[in-house]
This record gives structure tokens, sequence and C-alpha cells, in this order.
């Protein structure tokens, strides 16, 4: 039998097992509510002399009903039920909507007791009832009534699932196609060229399969999206299924993880029978790494829980449909290093795209790509916005058209202009402004001449990054800034890292030069310092005593290992280079500092006035910036 013939005897063994289901649900309903019934009737039996010395007298009974000429029920008063007393005995109402006796009692002979409830004057009538006929009923309305909403309940939570309870076999996905396709097309994909190309040959695949396989060639399977957060995996599976203009399931690696055994490897099977039967047809799934990640890492939680039993069931699939199936599968990851390599084997993901951060260029499409949605300067260069935001993504590019478009309603411009674009780039990078912050005088001094140490030995540093700008108003988390435009550089040099270091260390170096102490404000600097140090000896070999040695394992294994990978007198001797390059790089900016110091005290007061100095005040004061080709780093 094949896979995609149903079964109609497990079809009837389902059924039979969901009507046990029904039965032993109702069957524990009619207990509660026979337990109920009979607990709420027991407490309410009172005597005839508590109704006639009481009750009677007291002028507290409202009705009474003589059933069967032996069971009086007694209907009490609004003013009987607020006494104290008698709040126990509270009017209740059945399933029918009825209001209860508030109590009852027997009697011997019902025409003396009549006669006595027409000398009190009190309202009564008499009932014959068949008890078990009503008590029937009554169950077999209830019972109804439970069954009708039970079969609706059932419909609603599993519309489509074939009878399954809250469908948790069935995948997730959400499906595009005619009656909701998707509106992206490669025109909205900008700065990713070659991504874009390489995409373009899988909607070929989709459209004119014979092209490709009338050579012998096999249309690819899969193609893995690779790149940072928010350079545009997502958007760009989105316009190959709005180019292809075939059936796309979207979903997370996350819809497949669930706690229960067996669920995740069942929704995988289901997703690509759906996809079998929508085919020719795309499946994208987006953070494949939450279910995608190498086996046997996990191995405190034993090597088959449930996320591994749902890879293997991935793996299958993906290797199971034939070639000219017409299902191509995309996934994107940001962590392609964790992935499990059957993942990533020929004939599962063929192809792995690069998806990177755009260059100068490509962030200029982009810019173009989102301006189209905003009133802006019909002058605004937009090669100058581009050359600002150096290792911006797309998704950051958005963000700051959106920001200046909010800058500038909110000084209720008409268009949005150049500084409004710079405010949003200050705003994504640093955080919100701060203006309301209280900083002591004394606090402040300290800021401003930190940050002007940042500015002044960046500047005699030929290989640090160009100075844009040095503000001490606050913003997020920090109390002032130096502000660089990095230069796009594909390698980097030690000179050009050592220069950055001293750049770097400039504020702690101004602070104990000008007040013979330091300051916690250093924090963030120290930390970069730490990092990029230890980057230089045990990552890119760079430092003499090491050696060309890299402890850096691209495979993601060193994730996972419970050991470093060289001995401790190797680990010592790292501690020992990395301190020595932080000590060199502070004592260099210390001499620079010291051999430039009426332009440091020049710096620090236009600070102190101004609150943010540009370039051209930093290059006023301490003249041109050297050229690197005149100039020989320090490098240990």
């Amino acid at each position: 039998m094949s896979e995609n013939t149903p079964n109609p005897q497990k079809n009837k063994k389902t059924g039979k097992t969901i009507y046990w289901v029904y039965g032993i649900i109702i069957m524990v309903l009619v207990l509660v509510q026979l337990t109920m019934s009979s607990g709420s009737t027991s407490n309410r039996e009172i005597s005839y002399q508590m109704f006639s010395d009481e009750l009677v007298s007291q002028g507290l009974v409202e009705k009474v009903v003589i059933v069967n000429n032996e069971l009086v029920e007694v209907y009490l008063t609004v003013k009987a039920i607020q006494l104290e007393k008698y709040r126990k005995y509270a009017t209740h109402t059945n399933f029918m909507g009825e209001p209860t006796p508030n109590m009852h009692f027997k009697i011997v002979s019902a025409e003396k007791f009549e006669e006595y409830l027409k000398e009190k004057k009190i309202p009564y009538k008499t009932e014959t009832r068949g008890q078990w006929v009503n008590t029937l009923i009554s169950w077999l309305i209830f019972i109804g009534i439970t069954i009708a909403l039970w079969f609706l309940l059932f419909r609603r939570v599993g519309a489509g699932g074939g009878g399954q309870i809250f469908n948790i076999g069935k995948n997730r996905a959400t499906l595009f196609d005619q009656d909701n396709q998707v509106k992206v097309t490669f025109a909205d994909v900008a700065g990713l060229d070659e991504a874009k190309e390489e995409v373009q040959e899988i909607v070929e695949f989709l459209k004119n399969p014979k092209k490709f396989t009338r050579l012998g060639g096999k249309i690819p399977k899969g193609a893995l999206l690779v790149g940072p957060p928010g350079t545009g995996k997502t958007l760009l599976a989105k316009a190959v299924a709005g180019e292809a203009q075939v059936p796309f399931f979207s979903l997370s690696g996350s819809d497949f993880v669930e706690m229960f055994v067996g669920v995740g490897a069942a929704r995988v099977r289901d997703l690509f029978k759906t996809a079998k039967e929508k085919a020719p047809c795309i499946i994208f799934i987006d953070e494949i790494d939450a279910v995608g990640r190498a086996r046997g890492r996990n191995q405190i939680l034993g090597g088959n829980d449930e996320r591994e039993s749902t890879l293997n069931q991935l793996l299958v699939e993906m290797d199971g449909f034939g070639t000219d199936s017409g299902i191509i599968v995309m996934a994107a990851t940001n962590r392609a290093d964790v992935l499990d390599t059957a993942l990533l084997r020929p004939g599962r993901f063929d192809r792995q795209i690069p998806v990177e951060l755009p260059d100068i260029k490509g962030r200029k499409a982009i810019f173009e790509v989102h301006l189209k949605k905003i009133k802006y300067d019909p002058n605004l260069d937009v090669d100058f916005l581009a050359a600002q935001t150096p290792g911006f993504s797309g998704a950051d590019i958005a963000n700051i058209c959106n920001e200046a478009a909010l800058f500038a309603a909110r000084k209720n411009k008409e268009i949005v202009d150049k500084q409004d674009f710079l405010d949003a780039i200050d705003r994504v990078i640093g955080g919100l402004e701060k203006k309301n912050k209280v900083i002591s005088p004394e606090e402040k001094k300290v800021i401003a001449y930190h940050e002007a140490g940042h500015a002044l030995v960046s500047w005699f540093k030929p290989y640090a990054n160009p100075l844009v700008k040095v503000t001490i108003v606050p913003r997020g988390n920090a109390l002032g800034a130096a502000w660089y435009l990095p230069e796009e550089k594909v390698i980097m040099t030690a000179e050009q890292i050592t220069d950055e270091l001293c750049a770097i260390m400039g504020g702690r170096a101004s602070e104990e030069i000008i007040f013979g102490r330091v300051s916690t404000g250093a924090l963030s600097d120290l930390e970069r310092v730490t990092k990029r140090a230890y980057a230089m000896v045990a990552i890119y070999g760079l430092n003499k005593r090491i050696g060309n040695i890299s402890f850096y394992d691209s495979t993601g294994q060193s994730e996972y290992a419970f050991q470093k990978p060289y001995s401790e007198k190797t680990a010592q001797m790292i501690d020992e280079e990395v301190k020595a390059i932080a000590e060199e790089a502070y004592a260099e900016a210390k001499r620079l500092i010291r051999e430039n110091i009426d332009g440091l005290h020049a710096i620090a007061k236009q600070l102190l006035e101004k609150e943010v100095i540009f370039k051209e005040d930093v290059e006023r004061i301490l003249g041109p910036r050297p050229k690197p080709e005149n100039y020989t780093a320090v490098v240990s």
C-alpha cells in the first residue's frame, strides 16, 4: 500500500477510539452531576416543627408545593433569604433554568396539611409527578446538550484534521497560492545582486524545467540562504515565490519542535505530503537551525530526543522525493556552522547562497527602494547616505528611513531632509538621545576630556577610522561618543588593529593624565580592546610570540568542547601577550596626549560649550591629519 493510499481500517479504528472518548467524558459528567445533585438536596430537608414554629409564624413562606401527597416543597420569601440563619437555603436553578425549592419535608396526611395552609392563608398547589420519568427526561436533555457542545468543539478545533485531537500532527505552514499571492518581486530586493542571480535560476527551474533536464541535468532540491540577521534572506525567498507564481509554503524551524514525542516528525511528513499534492511548489523554512542542528552534540539529554527525530525525518523526506517532483526546499539561517553535515550534502541542500551585508553600491540601491515610500527632499544625496552607513544591513537601512520620516513628522515638516536622515542614523547607532539626563558639572567635564582623548588619539593615528564628530550628549547607555566612519575593508593588518586599540584607549588615558585617576566610563572601551587583542593573538596569528597559529573553529564545534584546544602554558602566554598589547596601546595613547595637551584642552573646551563638534572643528584645532604613507605604526 502506497503512502498516499488511505487505510480504511485505520480510519475505522480511529473513529471507534474517538467514540469511546465521548462515552467516558459523558459518564464523568453524569457522575459529577449526580454527586452535585445529591449533595445539594441532602442539606435542604427540614422538620414540620421548624416549618410551623419558625417559618410560618414569622411570615417567611412564599408558597408550598405538595408532591404526590407526601412531600412538601417550601419556597421562602426574599426577606427570609436575606436573614443569616436561612442564607444557606438560597434559591438555585436547575439546568433548565427553573428555580428549585429552598427546602422540603415529608407529611403523613395531605388533607390535614391543606386545612392548615388554608387557615394560615399560605399559597399552595398539589402536583402528581412520575419521578423516574422526569429524571430520565432531564438527563436525556442534559446528555444531548453535552454531546452537541462536544461535537461543536471538535469541529472547530480539529477542522480539516481528520478527527485528530487538536490537529497536533498537522503542519503549520502558511500557504501562498493563487488565492493568496505573494506580492514581493525581485524589484523589491536591492543590494543582493549575486544572491538574486542564484535564486533567479530557481525560478527558471520551476517555470521551465525541461530547459535544464533535456541535457541530463538535475533540478536542485534545496537552496540554503546564509547570512547575518537583517540582510534580506526571508525577503529574497518571498521574491522567489512572487516571481515563480507557484504555491509557496512558509514556516519557521521552531514550528516543527514540540514537547510531545513524534509530533515534529509527523508535521514534517504532513508538510511534504501536502507539498507533493501542490507540486510544483516551494517550501521555505526560516531559521532552520532551530531544527537542523548537528546531531550527537546534546549527549546529556540522550541522542534520541524530539529535535533529532524531527531532523531525521526531514533528511529522509528531502532525500525521498524524486528530482522531477517539482518541489524545491529553501531555508534561511545565520548559523550555518551549527547545521548537521547530512543536511548540507549534495542531494539535499545543493546550493548555499551567501546573503552578505551590502557594500556602498548595495546600500544606495536599498535606500532608493525604501525612499520610494517617503516624501523626501529632491536634492537629497543618496550616495552620501550610503557612505554614512557602512556595515548596515537592509533592515537597518529600512529602519533609518522610517526613523527619518518620524523625525520630520515630529518637527511638522512637509518633506524629509538630510538632517532628519543624519538624526535617524545617530538614533539607530547610538540609541535615543537623553537630553534630560541629570549629569553634574564634574561628571560632564570628565566625559568631555574622555571623548576629547578619543578624538585626539584617533586623529594622530592614520590607520584608525576617520573621525566624523564628537559629542557629550548621552545616548542609550553611553554618556558620550566619538563617531567614526569606518572604511570598507575586506582585510585588516596588524598596524590597523593596533592603531584602533590606541584610539579606543585614548579616553581612559586622557582621564588619567588630566585628573590623575580613571573612572568606570571606559568599561565598553576596555571590553572592545580585550576582545580585539585576544583576536589578534589567538585567532588571526598576528602575534610574534604565539606565532602563526589560530585556535578559531569555523565549524562551531568549539561551543560544545569541554576543554580549550591548547595547553595551560599556551593559555598563560596568550594572556600575557594580550595584556602586553593592551598596555602598549595605553602607553602610546598617553604619549600622544602629553605631546598634544593643548589640543586636548581646546577640544574639551569646545565640547563643554557646544556639546557636539565635527571633523572640521577638530582639524582647525589639531591641524591636518597625517597620511598613512608617512607613518609607521608600533606593532608588538
